[in-house]
């Protein structure tokens, strides 16, 4: 199975793609006199167990090990489980009926899990939003370019004017606005700030298409794919034609003109990029006594809690995206044995050397017998187990291509007890290839964890330290309790591939291998 990625962004913007194309090796032979005329049928369940056809590849004569060229496209969403179902069968029949066809073999999978063993190729730009932020987000490739400008302007041309450039790229239509710059206040020698601009939005994504800059303003045939300095004379065409002894209206020069790549999330998954979940639980006594059916950690017959809720909604998508499945889980704000000290920072497991477990099972279970053998106690203090992932973040600074971004869940009741030092970890850790998420369970007062959020402004330290990004996503667990564990995941884990991206893109980190196309 290969997996192909067209462009896309934040679920909320843009959407992304995939294209699947299906191959089959030794089916069975169900013909008596020859082999079988095998057809690929792709169904999806994204929530609930009802499944939906997508489509049907064409049938293939006489095939054991076809390769079918008819592909499946379908919605791709980081922050969904998206199960596939893929039937493959023996059609007997001209009209290609499934009642009268022999049934070869299923396969299922999650969409998460097809690109994580698929390498992914790029395809045309079909982006259906606006790329005037300048900046890589969330799961579209874009290829941009650099403008670095200076104009040289006679004074017959301008005057005193205020001058800027509009670039306009060849449509069949006609010429269409593409990048205005800003306006160089009276100045017949202005210097233009440099601007970055999307390929597909310049020309289209065709780098030997002409580009027009300029009302009275026309270049012709500037050929974009290899130009990195360059200069044009500035050609009026009504005063070419009415003064005699013309030269030009003045010269433009390009100081630097470059085709960079932003990257994807997938790009970066699919390139090699591990995922590195960390998994943090409050175990404070504002949780109540676990023997209480009124404690939020309280295992009731069913095997149920909030904790337990958070832990497998957001771990059912994480584990897609890590390669071994095992997941470090920590506690914090208990005593724990054997002195019976205040940790911050313990392996649920109580292995300090190795805290991983195997899988969401592993932590569900680790959870479970960790309970009974701590007392919950406090204070609320996330800055510990913040510092702790951040010495891995540091780690991976060293790192020369995109290979490590490690993402910290923490599931928590109550108010933070030590804010300063949490909002100074949050600041470190936002220079690093780290994200944070925090899961609010019970009623408890989350102001300050909608605080660490920057979505309503940027986060400061006590001293007035900025943080570089935004890298906490806060969600109240109880916001989902009748929409079900697939809304919450969706809301705790959409801004995840924008950090990713931002963080590998800023840094001009490239992924560890670059998809070649087949």
């Amino acid at each position: 199975m290969a997996a192909v990625i067209p462009p896309g962004s934040k679920a909320t913007d843009c959407v992304t793609k995939v294209e699947l194309s299906v191959s089959c090796d030794n089916l069975l032979d169900m013909d008596m006199l020859s082999k079988s005329d095998p057809l690929c049928v792709l169904f999806v369940c994204n929530s609930g167990s009802q499944w939906s056809e997508i489509g049907r590849t064409e049938r293939i004569m006489n095939c054991l090990s076809p390769k079918f060229s008819k592909t499946f496209v379908i919605d791709y969403y980081f922050e969904m489980v998206q199960k596939l179902k893929f039937d493959v069968y023996d059609i007997d029949s001209d009209n290609c009926s499934l009642r009268d066809a022999d049934f070869l073999g299923q396969m299922e999978c999650t969409l998460g899990q097809v690109g994580h063993l698929c390498l992914l190729q790029q395809l045309i730009h079909h982006n259906k939003c606006s790329h005037a932020s300048f900046s890589s987000f969330g799961l579209n490739i874009k290829t941009t370019l650099f403008f670095f400008f200076l104009i040289i302007i006679g004074s017959d041309f301008f005057g005193k004017s205020d001058p800027f450039l509009e670039f306009y790229k060849q449509t069949e239509t006609g010429w269409q606005l593409a990048h205005r710059t800003e306006v160089v206040k009276n100045n017949l020698n202005p210097v233009w700030k440099p601007f970055r601009i999307s390929l597909q939005l310049l020309c289209g994504g065709d780098v030997e298409k002409s580009i027009k800059v300029g009302n009275l303003v026309f270049i012709p045939d500037i050929h974009l794919y290899g130009i990195y300095q360059a200069e044009f004379e500035c050609i009026n065409g009504k005063k070419k034609q009415n003064k005699k002894g013309y030269k030009n209206s003045g010269v433009i020069m390009i100081k630097q003109c470059k085709i960079v790549k932003d990257y994807t999330f997938l790009d970066y998954i699919m390139g090699g990029c591990q995922l590195n979940f960390t998994i943090a639980i409050d175990f404070t006594g504002s949780n109540g006594d676990p023997r209480s059916p009124r404690s939020l950690h309280y295992i009731n017959p069913q095997g149920y809690n909030e904790y337990l809720a958070a832990i497998w909604a957001v771990g059912s998508v994480i584990q897609d995206y890590d390669s071994d499945k095992m997941f470090p889980a920590f506690g914090f704000g208990a005593q724990i044995p054997p002195t019976w000290q205040v940790s911050h920072e313990f392996p649920i497991n109580f292995n300090p050397s190795n805290p991983f477990c195997a899988g969401i099972e592993g932590v569900v279970y680790a959870y479970q017998q960790c309970l009974p053998q701590v007392k919950l106690y406090g204070p609320t203090n996330f800055s510990p187990i913040i510092n702790h992932v951040a010495q891995f973040g540091h780690q991976a600074l060293q790192q020369h291509t995109a290979s490590q971004y490690f993402v910290l869940l923490i599931i928590t009741d109550g108010v933070i007890t030590d804010m300063d030092q949490t909002r100074s970890a949050i600041i470190n850790a936002s220079r690093l290839p780290m994200s944070i998420i925090i899961v609010g369970v019970g009623g408890a007062d989350f102001s300050a964890m909608e605080f660490l959020d920057g979505d309503d402004g940027i986060l400061r330290s006590a001293t007035g330290e900025a943080a570089m990004r935004d890298i906490v996503q806060f969600v109240p667990f109880r916001q989902f309790q009748n929409a079900g564990t697939a809304a919450l995941a969706q809301s705790v884990l959409a801004e995840l591939p924008d950090q990713v991206t931002s963080f590998f893109n800023l840094f001009g980190l490239k992924p560890p291998s670059e998809p070649n196309p087949s």
